[in-house]
């Protein structure tokens, strides 16, 4: 449904001195019809002119950009002709504003009717479409309250409302989220949840939060620098050893207690999430583990449960144990130990760890 291919954005910060900054450095994205895809990142990594460049807010300085078989960036720039062609593909990508982006002499109802009002499409047309939209939103009964009247979420919902008055195939959320509290929040992404499944829509959604992928995204990537350094569906990342979005969205702690020691991070998903594989391994080859963390979630609608364990001896004398865990349909991530430099370990990239600390902070 959303594809790009190359794409570039680099903005001239002083144009007398030449100097530049690359937002965008050559980013291939494809998000599936129907799906609930997340892209998360620092501050700086992109996120925001890449979604921008998606609906061509920003036109890219190279690249292309392709949503439900149209290339967007051909009609750019191409004449009259091509620029009401490109108006016309746009009205059918729905964008939802981190600050809501409300007209505050409009009423509730005005707000949504007012992408109506640019399409010409006639007053009567326009308010039954709008008190529809308000009451799928369930804003029904504040059509004709002033945004300075309405709650944080109440505003965003109005927002989202006026997304839909296009009838959109493609939903963009840019920091829909990051303004509200996290209740808030949860009632908010179960909306967008409902509206992808109830509408058939095609949602991309921009965060620096980890809940907010976990919460709703069947898919995400992680954004570095102007460039996707990882992405996939949920289960794709959860099975891909060394995946720092994986670590990121499920994170255990625990170091171990010695050099004489093997931590690794054990992932149960599908069936194995049911099975006692731990208390198996430590029957069947008589060692003691020591659990360091523990956790059990739902991400991208799947149960996940994660655990860091601690096995006694060095890693070579542990290949055979680890084997085991693996043929139970494991995820098995091998944790680096300092003291220990027989394990061959891949510590999360600079991305994944500054997003840990974020959401370790909160």
């Amino acid at each position: 449904m959303i594809t790009t291919s190359g794409l570039t954005k680099i903005y001239r910060a002083d144009r007398s001195r030449g100097r530049e900054v690359t937002a965008l450095d050559g980013v291939d994205l494809h998000v599936r019809e129907g799906e609930v895809y997340g892209v998360i990142g620092q501050s700086g990594a992109g996120k925001s002119s890449l979604i921008r460049c998606i609906n061509l807010l920003e036109r890219p300085t190279s690249g292309t950009v392709t949503v439900a078989g149209q290339d967007l960036t051909a009609l750019a720039g191409r004449g009259p002709r091509a620029g009401k062609e490109l108006r016309r593909a746009r009205s059918r990508i729905g964008m939802v504003f981190q600050h809501f982006n409300l007209l505050s002499t409009r009423t509730v109802q005005d707000n949504v009717e007012l992408p109506l009002e640019i399409l010409g499409t006639t007053g009567r047309d326009r308010s039954r479409k709008a008190l529809e939209l308000l009451d799928l939103v369930g804003l029904a009964d504040k059509a004709g309250a002033y945004p300075a009247q309405l709650s944080g979420g109440q505003k965003q919902r109005v927002g989202i409302a006026r997304a839909l008055a296009g009838d959109p195939k493609v939903l963009l959320s840019d920091e829909a989220t990051s303004a509200l509290d996290p209740e808030t929040t949860r009632s908010i992404l179960q909306l967008l949840r409902d509206l992808n499944r109830q509408l058939g829509l095609t949602v991309l959604l921009i965060t620096h939060e980890m809940d907010v992928v976990k919460s709703v995204c069947d898919s995400a990537a992680l954004m570095e620098r102007g460039r996707i350094v990882e992405s996939g569906t949920v289960g794709e990342l959860l099975a891909t050893p060394g995946s720092e979005l994986a670590s990121a969205l499920f994170p255990v702690g625990g170091d171990a207690s010695g050099p004489d020691r093997t931590v690794v991070d054990v992932t149960f998903h599908g069936e194995a999430a049911t099975q006692p594989v731990v208390s198996q391994l430590a029957r069947t080859y008589n060692i003691d583990i020591s659990i360091l963390g523990a956790a059990v979630d739902t991400v991208g609608g799947l149960q996940v449960g994660r655990m860091r364990i601690e096995l006694p001896g060095r890693y070579e004398d542990n290949v055979v144990p680890i084997g085991f865990l693996r043929e139970k349909g494991l995820q098995i991530d091998l944790v680096d130990n300092p003291a220990d430099p027989a394990v061959p370990a891949v510590p999360a990239g600079p991305a994944a760890q500054a997003l840990l600390v974020k959401e370790g902070a909160k």
